[in-house]
């Protein structure tokens, strides 16, 4: 595929490398070949880089398999994931999903990316609820900081601060892309 058929969301493999597109910049000039500036993340290490190729350069298009999951339990160094249909369980480091973990409460559903036989990551929910297992008390008219608001431990371990009307006990949605609380659950 020519590189300038790339959009975003696409992954292709370029000189031994796994790339899924973030952004494309077409840029033709009058004396020129046009060029493609291509923002793209490395999918096995994460790295976020900008690419720059000549149109006529071409690159191998990939397809990434997608499968919904069930987060079983934390194997030690790593994290248990089940299919719901076919009851196969996979192990995926705790290493490569540290920010994810804190989103992650037993039985929740991620969606798991593949290529060939290869993990390449976790999509997590856009919101999740989670329970508060800790929290200090409010009292009432306790707003003169923090403009009504406390600091919560989350059964994940997640420290967010959420209203002070909240109790332990009580379920919380987060918002998974700011780590912050959304509403009551």
């Amino acid at each position: 595929m020519n590189v300038t058929e790339l959009r975003p969301g696409n992954y292709f493999e370029d000189e031994n490398t796994l790339y899924q597109v973030i952004d494309i910049l077409l840029n033709k000039t009058a004396m020129r070949k046009m060029v493609a500036k291509v923002k793209v993340k490395n999918v096995r290490s994460g790295a976020i880089t900008e690419l720059a190729r000549n149109s006529g350069y071409d690159v191998t298009l990939v397809s990434v398999g997608k499968r919904q999951m069930q987060y079983l339990y934390d194997g030690g160094t790593t994290l248990v994931f089940m299919d719901p249909e076919t009851y196969e369980q996979v192990e995926i480091s705790k290493t490569t999903l540290e920010r994810e973990m804190n989103f992650l409460a037993p039985n929740g559903t991620v969606t798991i990316n593949f290529y060939d036989e290869e993990i390449l990551g976790v999509e997590l929910p856009a919101k999740v609820a989670l329970e508060v297992i800790e929290c200090e008390p409010g009292v009432r008219g306790d707003t003169v900081t923090n403009a009504g608001s406390k600091e919560a431990t989350l059964e994940t371990g997640l420290k967010i601060r959420i209203p002070l009307f909240i109790e332990q006990g009580e379920k919380v949605i987060v918002d998974t892309a700011s780590g912050k609380y959304d509403k009551r659950g």
